[in-house]
């Protein structure tokens, strides 16, 4: 039966760029594949799957919190990819794993696993939940040699931890380790998020 893949990392771990692999790889041997993106997404043109590498493919569907995915619309296809997954609503994300089971469709899913205060997105933890797959796109801290596990996000430089969860705007990212996103928030950023620091001594 065909499973339902998540594959997470941190912000420049290349999740788009391997997403654009494998559609490619499909392709060459001759498999259809449906590219698709939430409409929020709209940072590199309302229709386009991107990488920061510079390649970009049209989206074949792109999905609103509360699209209605029809079976018959996948009945020839081989693979589903999903772009930016962690802005699926949890409602697509069932949907989409219902697809593997009533066409035996696989279905890969890249996204972020958490936003910058730390906290899942909601498409990512019901994919978290229900996925059968979970792998990780590893990349390093930009601050060090360690695994990235956080995105830091900045505004100017510095970094910051209030805001909208999704922001599509001025805001950079920095792939972190915790030292580094303890480190670049401080005790302060620390407390505003609610997170409980154990007490010396």
């Amino acid at each position: 039966m065909a499973k339902l893949y998540f594959r997470y990392g941190a912000m420049d771990s290349a999740k788009t760029l391997n997403l654009l692999a494998v559609a490619h790889n499909y392709r060459k041997q001759g498999k259809r594949v449906v590219l698709a993106k939430p409409a929020l997404d709209d940072r590199f043109g309302d229709r386009h799957v991107a990488s920061r590498a510079g390649l970009r493919e049209q989206a074949d569907l792109l999905l609103e919190p509360h699209t209605t995915l029809s079976l018959a619309a996948f009945r020839d296809v081989d693979c589903i990819l999903v772009d930016e997954a962690q802005f699926l609503s949890p409602a697509v994300v069932d949907q989409l794993r219902m697809i593997t089971l009533r066409l035996d469709v696989p279905v890969i899913c890249y996204g972020l696993r958490t936003d910058f205060q730390t906290h899942g997105f909601p498409g990512s933890i019901r994919l978290m939940e229900v996925a059968d797959s979970i792998e990780e796109v590893k990349v390093t801290c930009q601050q060090c040699g360690r695994k990235a596990v956080f995105n830091l996000r900045t505004v100017g430089g510095r970094p910051v931890t209030e805001g909208a969860q999704v922001s599509l705007g001025d805001e950079d990212y920095q792939p972190v380790c915790w030292h580094h996103y303890v480190a670049s928030v401080g005790s302060e950023g620390l407390r505003r998020l609610g997170i409980t620091v154990p007490a010396e001594g």
